[in-house]
C-alpha cells in the first residue's frame, strides 16, 4: 500500500507539533481529528487537505489560487488542497491550521461506535 511521501510527512509533523493539544494520527496517511471530526489529512501524493469554515475557505481559495480537495474522485466541499509552497512554509500555514483546529472543535462531536 502506498504511503504519503516522507518529506511531506515531515512537514506535516512539524506543523502538528506546533499544536501540543492536537494528536497526529494515522501511519501511512497522517491526519488529525477532534471529537471524531477530521480536519487535516495528507494523501498518498503528499497533498495536505485542511477543513475550513466557509468564509475562511473561500478566502484561502482566492488568496492562494487553490482548489477544493479531491479524494478518491470526490470533491470534499469543506477541504482545501494546500499548495506545495504553503506546505513548505510552516509559519504561514500555522494560522490556517489554527483556524482548522478551531473549526473542528466547533463541530458536533461524532458518536463513537
Amino acid at each position: 500500500m502506498a504511503k504519503a511521501p516522507a518529506d511531506r510527512v515531515a512537514l506535516f509533523d512539524a506543523l502538528v507539533a506546533l499544536f501540543p493539544d492536537v494528536e497526529r494520527k494515522g501511519a501511512g496517511f497522517p491526519y488529525t481529528s477532534v471529537n471524531g471530526n477530521m480536519f487535516s489529512m495528507l494523501n498518498e501524493n503528499g497533498v495536505l487537505a485542511l477543513r475550513l469554515p466557509t468564509a475562511e475557505r473561500e478566502a484561502f481559495l482566492t488568496r492562494y489560487d487553490a482548489a477544493l480537495n479531491v479524494a478518491h474522485g470526490v470533491v470534499q466541499k469543506e477541504y482545501v488542497a494546500v499548495p506545495d509552497a504553503l506546505l513548505a512554509d510552516t509559519e504561514q500555514l500555522r494560522e490556517h491550521f489554527a483556524v482548522s483546529v478551531a473549526y473542528a472543535r466547533s463541530l458536533k462531536p461524532k458518536k463513537k461506535s
